[in-house]
């Protein structure tokens, strides 16, 4: 079985996207793995239901998690509620912060926990320029999150 890797973001100066993307190709990197990379209006209910992790990445924008990125929350939230796929799926976080990304990440972290997910790790916070360091620890965290998922340790 093909483990599924769900990659949801928002980005409007492209650095979250640029994580995002890192985020993929260490996901990609894992045999066996099959990643989808969505922007936030574009991911579903079903790329939800259908995913074995989920990695969530947004911009901070006033100490909140980008708009589109709520969306998708808003959206998928009302039905996907008391599904058992839903029900404890790992999940990870990646921001782009211009401030320290608390804010953002607090919010999306108490969304989750709404859904029942389950984080598994630490979230990559970039605070101001995404350079290498940053983009490495994404890719790191796109490795992790998929070989945790296709090994079922997750």
């Amino acid at each position: 079985m093909t483990c599924k890797i769900l990659i949801v973001y928002h980005s409007q100066s492209g650095n979250t996207q640029k994580m995002a993307q890192k985020a993929a190709q260490g996901a990609q990197s894992i045999g066996n793995v099959q990643v989808f990379l969505k922007r936030a209006p574009e991911a579903t209910l079903e790329d939800l239901l259908l995913c074995h992790g989920l990695v969530i990445a947004s911009p901070e924008y006033f100490g909140y998690m980008a708009g589109l990125v709520k969306d998708f929350f808003d959206r998928t939230y009302h039905e996907a509620r008391g599904k058992k796929e839903i029900f404890k799926k790992p999940y990870a976080v990646l921001i782009s912060a211009g401030n320290d990304g608390t804010g953002a990440l607090n919010h999306i972290e108490r969304i989750c926990l709404g859904y029942q997910f389950k984080k598994i790790l630490a979230p990559v916070v970039a605070k101001g320029v995404v350079d290498r360091e940053v983009l490495a620890q994404c890719e790191e965290l796109g490795k992790t999150i998929a070989a945790g998922c296709r090994e079922g340790i997750y």
